[in-house]
């Protein structure tokens, strides 16, 4: 947790100065530009603080219409309704579950996460190590039980509305789909090949890392994101609850790793840098499961 030094005597504790008042020491920073402001040149922004330049850059003095738009700390584009992203994910996995309530588990039993085993119906093998490798995206969006479904969604409309806003629409949904592959291809590793694994909680994991990281970045008290999460820590290695913590530890994993790229990355070379990293995970997770499956058929 950051915190300010009462003792500037000492040049290691002396804080910078304003960029525009350089006497006055400050320990905020512009979400944009990342230049220090004091009191009189922070400008409140959706997230965070913004000096009085980049508040003017997207305001549209002397620059082209698509590039005064005003962007987040992660370069997406500010946008008024901040959970649409949200509410479209919310409605996919609750059409799902309607649907799964409908048909039974037979749904279940094709759309769910399982490495290679054998139908018991069909005798034939089944699983991603099989072709089906829809599976490592479909069961991410597949609920059985209402208390399941209910407190993912819940930690969706909590967890997602402050990322789709901080992070932009288009980088809120990589990060959920990066992060609920990710859960998957760990379950895909370390769990039972025969065991089926079904839920959007590696993608809620990867809120919660992300989550983790913007507070970080925004320097934000880290106490309530660290206690929620440490929390839910616990509550998936209890014995007996039949928690696939693989897939709640890969979907963390990898929606810090995305989330760090995106609101991290150096203004000059910003694009680059996100697309760049979500390509290398998508890479490093699509040749996992290559590997991976090659493992199950030798």
């Amino acid at each position: 947790m950051d915190h300010q030094q009462g003792d500037h005597g000492q040049g290691q504790h002396q804080l910078p100065g304003c960029y525009r008042h350089k006497e006055r020491e400050t320990g905020i920073s512009c979400t944009r530009c990342e230049r220090p402001i004091c009191p009189e040149c922070m400008i409140s922004a959706s997230v965070g603080y913004q000096c009085p330049e980049c508040v003017r850059e997207g305001s549209g003095t002397g620059h082209s219409p698509a590039a005064n738009q005003p962007r987040t700390v992660a370069g997406g584009l500010l946008v008024s309704d901040t959970r649409l992203v949200v509410k479209i994910l919310l409605a996919i996995n609750v059409t799902v579950f309607v649907a799964v309530l409908a048909v039974g588990d037979d749904l279940v039993s094709r759309l769910a996460m399982i490495a290679y085993a054998i139908d018991p119906g069909t005798f034939s093998m089944v699983g991603v190590a099989d072709g089906q490798w829809y599976r490592l995206v479909t069961s991410a969006f597949l609920h059985q039980e209402f208390w399941h479904i209910g407190f993912n969604m819940m930690a969706l409309w909590f967890l997602g509305p402050p990322l789709e806003q901080a992070l932009g629409r288009v980088r809120f949904i990589t990060l959920y789909l990066l992060s609920a592959l990710g859960g998957n291809v760990l379950t895909y590793w370390l769990m039972a090949q025969n065991v089926l694994s079904l839920g959007a909680s590696g993608a809620i994991f990867g809120l919660f890392g992300a989550t983790a990281v913007l507070m970080r970045r925004m320097r934000s008290d880290m106490r309530p994101i660290a206690v929620l999460l440490g929390i839910n820590l616990v509550i998936t290695f209890l014995p007996g609850l039949n928690i696939a913590w693989q897939a709640h530890l890969g979907g963390l994993i990898v929606g810090a790793v995305v989330a760090y790229a995106l609101v991290h990355a150096p203004r000059q070379s910003r694009t680059a840098v996100q697309y760049g990293t979500c390509l290398a995970v998508l890479a490093l997770l699509l040749v996992a499961c290559v590997v991976r499956t090659s493992i199950l058929l030798g």
